[in-house]
Order: structure tokens, then C-alpha cells, then sequence
């Protein structure tokens, strides 16, 4: 028997016992006379202690020889603690050690084992199996796994039943870059892995399963940044016979309930907001509404002067920031630098400050007198106190640069609490977008997105005017999960594949598995698919993703522990029919 303890359990009420505990040395103080170790499990940490009076010398020595991270078996008795440590839950007692077992000895390890660890991220994404013993990190796994556990038993016990899709699927052209697969046996011919399981889970509607989910790796290969991975994993879902409303009620209260269930944290019924809305109060359509400073159109009350900035501008929009005040001119001049940034892109702001005496004072006062300032200062509702911030430009560019702002001022005001969280439903997308590059439309969602259904008779009229039945849940500024009513309609299908400039060959030779299927009476259907990584990086704390996964990737998409991507020999290439210089 290796224990008959964790390191995490043992308490007060188990002092006189004699116990058996396995672990790895956390740390070790050796006083010479006497010795004490930290050995750490998953479960928790155990003082070990070894003293000249009631440890045998050869024992004593024997316990000098460790080393950080060695692995280790003890059995001793419960003793009291003289020194308690309240900060870890077994800190009121330790074993007093009768015989030691060294299971493993361990080189030093390239960085501290600790909470706060003295490792960078490269270097302990290349020792992940390491950085996994540290708490945060562990804590973040068990937390993943909890929640996994939560969406599981919701969907089961509404009805839900768990369908596995095949990961090895056919490209398709809509979408972001497939990963692909070469075929052996069926030379010049390839696989994709899947970026969503998305017509699988719209056959399994037609198919008559009516409520489906899957937890689901998917695969895109795209640009990566803290909060995307090439392999990411959905909580994918799909309902039969609903309308909108139903997936909204249903998803809300899978939300609701790990929100109740996981961090005991009771949430309101979800707002609404259309993705006009969005764009127009906050230049993003995935607003964190944790905080004001919405949007104000001021083309009304700024362009009527000779400031040819503004009266040039398609747009001239401000925020008003509650306190902003009480900035330095040093802090706005920061600010302005920022948005100057090639990420940002402005070419600087308008700043006009509400002074406590009631004067305005701006950085166009050459242009605007008190009378102008306070009409802005009214339309933007600032009081004394306040700091308005305005900039001007194309009404699409300069919505996302004050959006960025927006997050940058509430970040540094410390408006973006982890621990409070504001849900959100966006819904009425643009079924379709525009693409100049390539002359066509793209479909916003994918292409069996379903219209509005008062605007179906659009799609042949005027596509781009067209609404989606789509919607998107947003937490905290962050795109969670997003989903929509599908085309269960073949002749629908054929005009959304016209509309998106598929010939009828294309459209068959893609999806005509689909359409095929949608002959034999496809039902209304609808579903959502959620951002498991995101959704527990959110209910971590934290809005990136790479401490939430098991084994993820760097920047450069490479997982630098197993260094992948590498190159295959010369004999797959052949097997596979490749070229080496591929």
C-alpha cells in the first residue's frame, strides 16, 4: 500500500494515528538537528518532521539526501503541530516520520514548483507536465473537469443525449483554414479535421434524435492570440422542433446553473441586445456591459466650427468617463499615445474636461467656446467631475478604436472586476457580409444560418439587408458560445448557396450529402455551440486560456514540450504519395 492517506486530508481528529502518505518533496528545511518536509499531492501538502531524539540517525541521514521534487513514501504517526500554519487546511498537525521510501529521486527542476513560480511562460509550457503540479494550474484542470461534469448532467437530465462526430471530415471552402489530412489509400485525396461538427449535428436533427450535445475538440488554423488555440473544444449542441426563444431559455439556464452550481453565484435573467445596438453604444459585438461609457453620436453638436477634423469625419463619437476628471494631463497624454499605436490606429483624441467650477476646458478650446463644449457635455450626460473623450474618422474604424479605449480606461480603473459577471444575449446578426477582395457575400455565421423568417423573401432582393436567426452569448466582454436556427428548407439552402455565389455543381459537390438528407424531412431545428476553454477561463478569473488547457499550444501554434509541429521521414512522405519539399 503506498497510503493510506492524501497529503491533503489529514486533521486535528487524526492526531496518535499512524499513517502511510506518498508524494514529492515540495521543499525541505534542514535545521541539522532537525528536518522538516513539505510533501505535496494533488490533494494538498503534509509536514513531514525527522528529529535526532525520536528519528534514527540512519533516517535522519536518509532525509538529508532529498531533493526538490523527489518522490517519496513515509509512514509515521500524527503528531500536533508547535508551530501551526493556518494557511493550508492540514496545518494544525505533521508526521513524525518512522521510515522513509525513496519511490524516485528528481533532477532540480528548471523552475520553482510554487505558487508563484520564478518560470516563464515558454519555459513552463515546455516543462507543462511540471507547471501541472503547481496549484493554479492544477486548480484550473479540476475546475475544467467540474464544469465538464456540470454541462453533462444538465443536458442529460433536459434530454440531451451525447453523439460522438467523426474528426476526420471533408474540407469545405466557407469558414477559417482547415487543418488537412492526407489520404494513404485514397492517394491525391484528403481529410480535414473539423472546425465545428456542424452538418453532422444537423443530420443527427434529421435523423430524429431531437436533443444532441458532445463535448468536441475542433481544429481551425488560423492566427492564434491569448484566448485562441489551433485545437479548441465546444460544448456543441442542437435542438429539433424550437424556435430562437426556446435554445435562449434552455442555454441560459446551462449558464445559470454551473454559474449556481460551481461558483455559488446567482445570475439575472440575461439581457437582449441586437447587433445594431451593440455596434452603435459600444463599437463591438460582444460588449462588456460591466460598466457605462456607452457611445454618443456627436456629429450634431461638434460639426457646425472650423475644425476641419471633426467636419471632415463620417463620424465624430465620445464617452463620457464618470470621475475621468481627476486624470493627469501626463495619464492623457498616455492614453493618446496608445490610440496612436499601430494596433489601435487613431490619429489622436479631443478631450474635454468637466471642471468642478463648472468651466469646461478642452484640447479645442480654439475652436469650441463654453457654449459648445457644454451642448457636447449635455448629449454625452457628463456632470462635473467627468472626463469626455472623443474621437473622429470612418464611422466602422473609429467605433472599433473608441471600443479599444473604452476596455483600456475601464481596465486601468479597475471596472473590470473578474469576480462580477454580466451576460448577455446579442442577437439579429447580418446574415451575410460583404467581401470586396473577392466581390461576394460570406456568410457571417456559416451557410445554413436560417434568415429572419420575415426576411427570407429578401434573400433574392436584397441579401445584404438580410438578418440572421442567430445570437451570440456574451460574458464580460467575451464571445462565449454563439449558435442560430438553422435552413431545414432545401430550396432556402439552395438560395443561401446562390447568394454566397456557389454554382449548383459546387453547392452538391459540398454539401449535397445535406441537401440530400433535408429530402426526407428535415425538421425545424436550431442549436448553439459553446467555447468550453473561454467559459472556464472566464469562471477562473482570467480571460486567457492557455493556463484552462491540459497541453496548449504557444503563439506560433507549436507545443514546444513535444515539439510539434516536426517533419515526417522520407518513407511516410512516400507512403502518403508527398512531395518532401511540401
Amino acid at each position: 500500500m503506498y497510503r493510506t492517506h492524501n497529503c491533503g486530508e489529514i486533521r486535528k481528529s487524526d492526531i496518535g494515528k499512524q499513517v502511510v502518505l506518498s508524494g514529492w518533496v515540495q521543499k525541505l528545511r534542514d535545521k541539522g538537528f532537525m528536518i522538516w518536509v513539505d510533501l505535496r499531492d494533488r490533494y494538498g501538502i503534509s509536514q513531514l518532521i525527522f528529529d535526532e531524539q525520536r528519528t534514527s540517525k540512519d533516517l535522519l541521514n536518509q532525509a538529508k539526501s532529498l531533493g526538490r521534487e523527489f518522490v517519496i513514501q513515509v509512514s509515521g504517526e500524527v503528531i500536533e503541530r508547535a508551530s501551526k500554519n493556518q494557511n493550508i487546511a492540514t496545518g494544525d498537525v505533521e508526521i513524525l516520520v518512522k521510515d522513509l521510501e525513496i519511490l524516485n529521486s528528481s533532477t532540480t527542476p528548471p523552475f520553482t514548483i510554487e505558487n508563484n513560480t520564478d518560470g516563464g511562460e515558454e519555459l513552463r509550457m515546455k516543462y507543462r507536465y511540471l507547471d501541472i503540479r503547481r496549484e493554479p494550474i492544477k486548480n484550473n484542470l479540476i475546475l475544467r473537469h467540474q464544469i465538464t461534469q456540470q454541462v453533462r448532467k444538465y443536458l442529460s437530465n433536459n434530454s440531451f443525449i451525447e453523439v460522438e462526430t467523426p474528426c476526420l471530415i471533408k474540407s469545405t471552402p466557407e469558414g477559417a483554414r482547415d487543418f488537412i489530412v492526407p489520404s494513404r489509400i485514397n492517394e491525391g485525396e484528403f481529410y480535414a479535421l473539423p472546425q465545428s461538427p456542424q452538418t453532422f449535428k444537423q443530420l443527427l436533427m434529421v435523423a430524429g434524435l431531437d436533443k444532441y450535445f458532445q463535448i468536441v475538440k475542433c481544429f481551425r488554423d488560423e492566427d492564434l492570440r491569448a484566448d485562441r488555440q489551433p485545437e479548441f473544444t465546444q460544448i456543441d449542441c442542437e435542438m429539433a422542433f424550437v424556435e430562437q426563444d426556446d435554445i435562449l431559455k434552455t442555454f441560459e439556464g446551462l449558464i445559470v446553473d454551473i454559474f449556481k452550481k460551481i461558483k455559488n453565484i446567482d445570475i439575472d435573467p440575461f439581457p437582449k441586445m441586437t447587433y445594431d445596438q451593440a455596434i452603435e453604444k459600444y463599437g463591438t459585438d460582444k460588449p462588456d456591459i460591466r460598466f457605462g461609457m456607452e457611445f454618443v453620436d456627436l456629429n450634431d453638436v461638434s460639426q457646425h466650427k472650423d475644425f476641419n477634423v471633426f467636419n471632415s469625419a463620417e463620424l465624430v463619437i465620445g464617452i463620457s468617463v464618470t470621475g475621468g476628471n481627476s486624470m493627469t494631463r501626463k495619464e492623457i497624454d498616455k492614453y493618446i499615445e496608445w490610440l496612436k499605436t499601430p494596433q489601435i490606429g487613431a490619429m489622436g483624441m479631443v478631450y474635454i474636461r468637466c471642471n468642478d467650477d463648472g468651466v469646461y476646458k478642452s484640447s479645442v478650446d480654439k475652436f469650441y467656446d463654453q457654449s459648445d463644449l457644454k451642448n457636447i457635455a449635455d448629449k454625452t450626460n457628463s456632470i462635473k467631475g467627468d472626463i469626455i473623450m472623443i474621437l473622429s474618422g470612418d464611422k466602422d474604424v473609429v467605433r472599433a478604436q473608441l471600443s479599444a479605449l473604452r476596455l483600456e480606461i475601464a481596465k486601468n480603473l479597475g471596472l473590470r472586476n473578474s469576480e462580477e459577471y454580466a451576460p448577455l444575449w446579442v442577437v439579429d446578426f447580418p446574415l451575410l457580409s460583404w467581401n470586396e477582395d473577392e466581390n461576394k457575400f460570406h456568410a457571417m455565421h456559416h451557410p445554413f444560418t436560417s434568415p429572419k423568417p420575415d426576411q427570407i423573401g429578401l434573400l433574392k432582393k436584397d441579401p445584404g439587408s438580410v438578418k440572421a436567426n442567430a445570437y451570440d452569448l456574451v460574458i464580460n466582454g467575451n464571445e462565449i458560445g454563439g449558435g442560430s436556427i438553422r435552413i431545414h428548407d432545401k430550396n432556402i439552402q439552395q438560395e443561401m448557396f446562390n447568394c454566397l455565389g456557389f454554382t449548383k455543381d459546387e453547392a452538391e459537390e459540398q454539401f449535397g450529402f445535406l441537401m440530400n438528407a433535408f429530402k426526407y424531412g428535415a425538421p425545424p431545428h436550431g442549436g448553439i455551440a459553446f467555447g468550453l476553454d473561454r467559459l472556464v477561463a472566464i469562471l477562473g478569473g482570467s480571460e486567457t486560456i492557455r493556463d484552462f488547457i491540459a497541453f496548449p499550444k504557444n503563439n506560433s501554434g507549436r507545443d514546444v514540450m513535444i515539439d510539434s509541429p516536426s517533419k515526417i521521414s522520407k518513407e511516410q512522405l512516400k507512403e502518403l504519395k508527398l512531395k518532401q519539399n511540401l
